[in-house]
Parts: structure tokens; C-alpha cells; sequence
């Protein structure tokens, strides 16, 4: 039986709505890690389910550094208004802004990323691997090329105020919460 208690903690934990807390707390059986789990990868999903939709609105935060020689801005695009003005969503996209200014990203999803970017590390990489059993060569490679350009992309880094969360898990776990596909427009960063 799940109590009210759980179901609170579990809403203030995440931030997803009652109902959908209740059943993924009724899933797991009361187990509050089991329901996390099972809410984050629900947010995936329903992420999946809005991709098709229109981005109309959305919010531009920046960031500068206490320092003043790094800052970054961000455009988070979401579906409506209502979403672009929450408090939530725009704090969402400042701390967006933050990681970009700290983490540096290149790209922002792997699409970005060129024949001729990738064909260059390729031949970076495949120096490394000479001398290496040849039926493990393409296999090593290729993780070596995927682990360099990881580094690189937007969605795919480690959130820098939560080494358990990614700026992809960020903007999914954002489009179950809203009921709105969001993603983001545009960043830059900027360095003196």
C-alpha cells in the first residue's frame, strides 16, 4: 500500500504530478529508487511521444560567470507561452545556460556533427590503434571516436550540478513534467 507521505516525497523529489507518482510508486511496489527509476524512464517516452510537435515559444537565459570572463546563453524552446513563462522552465534553461558556460559543448545533439569532423578523429584515432588484434580494431575505434565527441555534445554531458543526470534527461524529465515538447534552440558561449 502506498501512503500519501510517499507520493509527496516522491512529487517533491521530482516534480512530476501526483497521479503519475502514485502509479509509478504503486509499480514498484512502494520502493521510492524503484519509482524514480520507473518515472525516468516514462519521461523518456513521453519525450519520444511529443517529438513530432511545433516549438512556438519558448525562453533565452544567460549566464556570466562571477568572474566576468565566461558566460553563455540559451534558447529553450518549448510548445506555448504558458510553459515559456513558468518559473521552472525558465530556471531550467538559466541552469542549461550555466553547464554551457562551465562544460564548453561544440554540438548539440550527434546530427550536428559532420562527415568531415568525424572522418578527422577517425584518423586521429586510428594511429592509437594499430598494433591491435584486427578483429577488435573497428570496435575500438569507434568507441574511442564516440567517447571523444560525447564530450562535445550538448544532451549527451553530465549535468554539471548532478553527476547523476544529463541535459537529455534534464529536457525529458522537463517534457513529462509540462505535457510539452522542449528542447533546446540555440546556445553560445563566450570567453575572454
Amino acid at each position: 500500500m502506498v501512503t500519501t507521505e510517499q507520493v509527496k516525497e516522491l512529487r517533491e523529489k521530482s516534480g512530476i504530478s501526483i497521479i503519475q507518482c502514485k502509479k509509478a510508486l504503486e509499480e514498484a511496489d512502494g520502493d521510492m529508487e524503484k519509482a524514480v527509476v520507473i518515472l525516468q524512464k516514462k519521461s523518456g517516452v513521453a519525450a519520444d511521444k511529443k517529438s513530432g510537435r511545433d516549438l512556438k515559444a519558448g525562453a533565452v537565459q544567460a549566464y556570466v560567470h562571477n568572474s566576468g570572463n565566461v558566460g553563455a546563453m540559451v534558447l529553450l524552446s518549448c510548445e506555448t507561452d504558458f510553459v515559456a513563462k513558468n518559473e521552472e522552465f525558465i530556471k531550467l534553461a538559466y541552469d542549461i545556460a550555466m553547464h554551457v558556460a562551465a562544460a564548453n559543448p561544440k554540438f548539440t545533439n550527434k546530427e550536428e556533427i559532420t562527415e568531415h569532423e568525424v572522418n578527422t578523429a577517425k584518423e586521429v584515432f586510428e594511429k592509437e590503434v594499430e598494433g591491435k588484434p584486427e578483429e577488435m580494431k573497428e570496435q575500438i575505434l569507434k568507441g574511442k571516436i564516440d567517447s571523444y565527441f560525447s564530450d562535445k555534445i550538448l544532451l549527451e554531458q553530465t549535468f554539471i550540478k548532478d553527476p547523476n543526470s544529463t541535459i537529455k534527461g534534464l529536457i525529458e524529465a522537463a517534457t513529462q513534467k509540462f505535457g510539452e515538447r522542449i528542447q533546446v534552440g540555440e546556445f553560445a558561449r563566450f570567453a575572454a
